[in-house]
């Protein structure tokens, strides 16, 4: 245990640095392009790798969801990931990785998995509009050469857990719990985050809390925004809190990570008064200790709107009053 512990830690402690661990893994022939492409998934959310065990199908389950698996005294839901990327494995579905995201634990079945590679963000990409639509948030180039063809697609498992399972749709409200938010007329929020389907909830959200929001697929987007506008706000002689109520940010995103973009603004004397508030599928103490340590304000777990609420509210009921 106190090794398995470590092997945590010491993953999560790369958040730090800009870096993470990817499992690669193979579904199969892809229908269209007729040959197997590598996938990727954060190490961190992963929990273990199984081999297949029995499946038990319920009354009503359609695919890609196969059924319900018994792991370690646990029933969780077990989902075809070839079916949903459009694949066909070769050798049959062989290996179950169970993954924890957003408060709910799952299975992914696969054909099987290729190793484990350390990569910084900036090696991970947005991926083109074509590629996206098969639920694939970006592209990581798997060696520093940029041009190199040795890549993988890693899955937008958000938007896949929301289109499969009715329970993660189920818990988002459709308003936030109603009162005044204390930010300054005229500013708005500046979200990161990679996945669509989060980009949705959370300018919905933010919507219903009556805060205008600057949405951006990756942390360095985010960043660029946020260093024009202050430059803006220098110019004009106001305090940036003027032009940017709070920055909300996922912790993993292509080219930055929320950790590396919450360290940039704190670490910078004009930006540091900046409400930063983390909301990632990422949860555990591991993280929630990075989140101190990197200076946000506030951390939230996905996708509990009014806890969110609760959260940006609090933060910025501090920030006015400093």
């Amino acid at each position: 245990m106190d090794n398995f512990q470590k092997e945590i830690d010491e993953r999560a402690n790369l958040a730090l640095s800009n870096k993470f661990e990817l499992l690669l893994f193979r579904l199969g022939s892809d229908q269209l392009k007729g040959k197997s492409e590598l996938f990727g998934i954060n190490v961190f959310k992963l929990r273990e790798i199984v081999p297949m065990p029995a499946i038990t199908k319920a009354a009503g389950m359609r695919s890609p969801l196969l059924g319900m698996a018994s792991i370690r005294g646990q029933f969780i839901p077990v989902i075809d990931l070839p079916a949903v990327a459009g694949c066909v494995p070769e050798t049959g579905l062989n290996l179950l990785l169970v993954t924890e995201y957003a408060r709910n634990t799952q299975a992914f079945a696969v054909e099987s998995v290729e190793n484990i590679v350390r990569l910084d963000w900036s090696q991970v990409h947005t991926a083109e509009a074509g590629i996206g639509g098969r639920n694939i948030t970006s592209i990581a180039c798997l060696d520093s050469d940029k041009q190199s063809n040795e890549l993988a697609m890693v899955l937008d498992v958000e938007q896949i857990l929301y289109d499969i399972i009715p329970s993660v749709r189920g818990v988002e409200p459709e308003v936030a719990r109603p009162r005044a938010f204390p930010y300054r007329p005229g500013a708005v929020a500046i979200v990161a985050e990679d996945s669509k389907v989060a980009r949705q909830l959370l300018e919905q959200g933010l919507k219903s809390m009556g805060i205008p929001a600057l949405m951006f697929n990756t942390g360095l987007d985010a960043w660029e925004k946020i260093k024009l506008m202050n430059q803006e706000a220098q110019a004009a002689g106001e305090s940036i809190r003027d032009k940017i109520a709070l920055v909300l940010t996922d912790l993993e995103m292509p080219e930055m990570d929320g950790f590396t973009l919450t360290r940039n603004i704190k670490r910078d004397p004009t930006l540091k008064t900046l409400p930063v508030v983390i909301h990632s599928s990422l949860s555990g103490s591991a993280n929630e200790d990075h989140v101190r340590k990197v200076g946000a304000d506030g951390y939230v777990a996905k996708f509990e709107l009014n806890e969110l609420s609760d959260v940006i509210f609090n933060v910025l009921d501090a920030a006015r009053q400093e």
